[in-house]
């Protein structure tokens, strides 16, 4: 994509966000991490990488010139010469911490005969996305996480119920119109496009013909489609401190709950089991007392440390886990400066 120039960021923002991935053949991942590591840390770039013989995916975010210095740095090698990315700005930083983590799946379904690099759905672009789902022949099936289509979605969408991607397949088995027979013609999409590769992947395996998948993703379709011709509902869920964010990629107005890490609208907050930093609706009666005197804690120390201009300095007790997703939203910030 062509960059934009910095006459074309709002004039506040400081910090570019680059989300990105690519299915390929990297027999030598583990190779690859130390240098990649240290291109971030040295160009004061922040956010995860996730490595794996079957490619590369993360987003990260920094100074302009750290980025693009990352992203020079990935298309020197030869097989991610072609590495897309989709752009965004921020006024405040959207990662706390770099991470280069190695991985069996870049997104894990823990499907091991599946190769995305082989065969994958069909790509439809944004600008045609509407005119497939006008058919009302396609049955359009959201891939993502229940915590993301809670604050938005397509109209017209499935939502799966899933907790995890990996529960996918077990989804897709248990619909009946699924099943044998005719094959519908089936329309995916997820937040910027890796898991539709697998999810349009294992429809095909499975022998569905006419399989498509939304090119870039939701987050794609929301920067290049006006909101006139949208046919997008709520918020896009992101996983960095932005939480979610609208049309033109704009941040959203929504929250992360620093103990389950679900996304909050301002209604939730309302709820009189949100305490900022303790709880929310969604995790109130999944914590003991114990846990959430702990999080006050951790809270106070926060709070303490922002008010000093600090990052969190100081809260280095253990926090109580929260619930696990292979694809989950970002831990909350870390206990000393990253």
């Amino acid at each position: 994509m062509t960059p934009p120039t910095p006459d074309s960021a709002p004039k506040a923002s400081r910090y570019l966000t680059a989300a990105l991935y690519k299915f390929v053949d990297l027999p030598d991942f583990q190779d690859l991490r130390d240098a990649l590591q240290a291109c971030c840390e040295a160009n004061g770039v922040r956010g995860t990488l996730l490595l794996a013989s079957e490619g590369i995916n993360g987003t990260i975010a920094g100074p302009e010139a750290g980025v693009r210095a990352v992203l020079a740095h990935l298309h020197a090698d030869a097989r991610l010469a072609a590495l897309a990315h989709k752009e965004s700005w921020s006024d405040k930083p959207p990662f706390l911490r770099m991470k280069v983590r190695l991985k069996k799946e870049i997104v894990t379904l823990r499907v091991p005969e599946l190769d995305p690099n082989k065969t994958v759905g069909q790509y439809v672009k944004p600008q045609d996305w509407n005119q497939l789902l006008a058919d009302p022949e396609v049955l359009l099936i959201d891939t993502r996480n229940d915590y993301e289509v809670a604050i938005g979605t397509f109209e017209g969408a499935i939502n799966p119920n899933i907790k995890t991607f990996t529960e996918l397949p077990a989804w897709l088995d248990a619909q009946p119109e699924l099943q044998g027979g005719k094959k519908p013609r089936v329309a995916m999409f997820c937040t910027g496009g890796i898991r539709c590769e697998k999810s349009t992947a294992l429809m095909k395996m499975r022998g569905f013909d006419e399989v498509y998948h939304l090119e870039g993703g939701i987050l794609k379709y929301l920067e290049e489609v006006p909101p006139e011709q949208s046919t997008w509902q709520g918020e896009c869920f992101v996983f960095d401190e932005r939480v979610s964010v609208g049309h033109g990629l704009q941040p959203g107005p929504h929250e992360l709950c620093r103990s389950c890490r679900w996304p909050l609208s301002e209604a939730d907050k309302a709820s009189p089991h949100y305490v900022k930093g303790v709880s929310c609706a969604h995790c109130f009666e999944q914590r003991t007392s114990e846990e959430k005197a702990r999080l006050a804690e951790r809270q106070r120390q926060v709070e303490l440390a922002e008010a000093r201009g600090e990052i969190h300095v100081g809260a280095r007790f253990e926090q109580p886990p929260a619930p696990q997703h292979e694809d989950a939203p970002p831990a909350p910030p870390p206990a000393s400066p990253p």
